[in-house]
């Protein structure tokens, strides 16, 4: 068994849109592989957010929450690039950790129940 901090995890929408054929230039399974190299992931149903398709959330690890860092929720990540990007910034230990890599930027997008709620 491992024994250390816990590493930044990582949560993959594959439900009705991210992860279908309707992205079907994206290979879903490999996209989930590569990351599951570099950290714990998680497929989850819909993460209310089909209009950002693929979308990805990187979970700080204790040591990221523990400096203030949130999950960073990632959409429209439908290349190997985009995930190769993802990949590297989690293995320098992510949100709270490492620097995002400003090519990120690109993919951030705010999740529809946070923008709610910033807007009452």
């Amino acid at each position: 068994m491992k024994t250390g901090p816990v590493p930044c995890s990582v949560v993959v929408c594959r439900d009705c849109c991210c992860g279908s054929a309707k992205l079907s230039r994206v290979d879903h399974a490999a996209q989930a592989e590569r990351l599951r190299e570099v950290a714990p992931v998680r497929i989850s149903e819909c993460l209310d957010a089909c209009d950002h398709a693929n979308v990805i959330v990187v979970q700080p690890s204790a040591e990221g929450r523990a400096a203030g860092a949130r999950p960073v929720w990632l959409g429209l990540v439908n290349d190997p690039d985009a995930t190769e990007d993802i990949a590297a910034w989690v293995s320098a230990g992510g949100p709270g950790v490492a620097p995002r890599p400003e090519i990120l930027d690109l993919y951030a997008i705010t999740p529809r129940a946070r923008r709610e709620a910033s807007s009452r």
